[in-house]
């Protein structure tokens, strides 16, 4: 039976308040209206930004929501005037959706539209209303797409058609946690061929980021964490080397720049933790190096550094979803990833079924993960 035009009844994972465990709940999920989409979710990654904003540590959220930003799925239907996708396609919802149309849009350095919900957590479509509800009760969504449910609704611009043949439960990932980091060294950082980078946290974006190093052609790429177990896998992915700072009696930052006469070429913080932030700015070389903060800490988080770090001649960037305008990009990487020119399907390393949503939270928490992949 068609569900077109017609309220969708469906489970979600939700967020009913801050340092509580999500619930699978029962819930109504309204047609799209015009210029959206709704999306039938089949697989979604979990990410640590979901469990900043489950843990309380992402000011302004509103309770009960729906989490999750990194997911796959089919379009079931439209609304009026949407023009990028249809009934069947297969998209990657957006996170970071990009009007097109702004100034920032427009600038080409730029992947940060005024339309964007990241940072002001309203939680609403953008005509300030919402498609989720429990028994008639307001439910709010979470950077633009909400994927932790069966069934979401986007703004058209928050998703992009992409190859059927796709993988879905593999390039989900592209919709932040790959895109993130692999991106950060390409588009951000600009790693270029034969030099030293230092990735410090071997998660799903730190491994994503070893990716990105491997195919901008470095020469030495150096993994930083305190789980050794992820050291093998990272060396897979193209580390040549792997450190674990609790083996050392000094700081990490001097034992690479000892290692490498000065410092790398490029440093990579891609766990949100601000004290490892001022590690990794000194970790690269004093006179040229360029240190890119990819991690989100608490949003009451703050760094504090000496500026004698960047007078001397380093550069700190810092960069979302990896400097990628979306829609623009998305498509590009799936066909990378078909074509296997980086290996997306390393990242996924378990499988977890959506009422078991908790379980992969606690893999992601305990480091016992690279990433965790919801099988809805």
């Amino acid at each position: 039976m068609s569900t077109v035009g017609k309220v969708i009844h469906c489970k979600a994972a939700v967020a009913l308040e801050a340092k509580k465990p999500l619930v699978i709940q029962q819930i109504e999920v309204a047609p799209p209206k015009a210029k959206e989409v709704r999306i039938k979710i089949y697989h979604s990654g979990i990410c640590h930004t979901d469990d900043h904003a489950l843990g309380g540590f992402m000011a302004g959220i509103t309770f009960p929501v729906i989490l999750g930003h990194e997911g796959a799925g089919v379009v079931e239907s439209v609304g009026e005037g949407v023009t990028t996708v249809k009934p069947g396609d297969h998209v990657i919802a957006i996170c970071s959706p990009m009007c097109m149309k702004c100034p920032s849009c427009l600038h080409p350095d730029s992947n940060f539209c005024v339309k964007n919900d990241v940072g002001k957590h309203v939680g609403l479509m953008l005509d300030k209303t919402s498609r989720f509800s429990i028994k008639g009760k307001l439910i709010h969504n979470f950077m633009s797409t909400s994927t932790f449910c069966e069934y979401t609704v986007v703004d058209e611009f928050a998703c992009v058609k992409i190859d059927p043949k796709a993988p879905l439960h593999e390039v989900c990932l592209i919709g932040c946690g790959f895109s993130t980091g692999y991106g950060s060294v390409l588009n951000t950082a600009k790693v270029q061929p034969g030099s030293t980078c230092a990735v410090f946290g071997l998660g799903g974006i730190g491994m994503s980021v070893v990716m990105g190093c491997k195919v901008a052609g470095a020469c030495r790429i150096i993994g930083v964490d305190i789980n050794k177990g992820k050291f093998e896998i990272a060396k897979k992915l193209g580390c040549t080397e792997c450190l674990d700072p609790n083996d050392y009696d000094k700081p990490i930052h001097e034992v690479i720049a000892n290692m490498t006469d000065g410092g790398v070429d490029y440093s990579f913080e891609c766990v949100g933790n601000v004290d490892l932030m001022a590690c990794v700015i000194q970790s690269c070389h004093y006179s040229y190096g360029c240190a890119t903060i990819i991690g989100v800490p608490p949003s009451t988080a703050r760094l504090c550094l000496d500026l004698i770090w960047l007078l001397t001649g380093r550069t700190l960037k810092g960069a979302f979803l990896g400097d990628y305008k979306a829609k623009e990009a998305f498509p590009g990487l799936v066909k990378d990833a078909m074509n296997k020119k980086f290996d997306i399907g390393a990242l996924v390393t378990h499988r977890v079924k959506f009422d078991k949503i908790m379980d992969g939270f606690e893999l992601m928490r305990h480091g016992k993960c690279v990433r965790a992949v919801l099988d809805m």
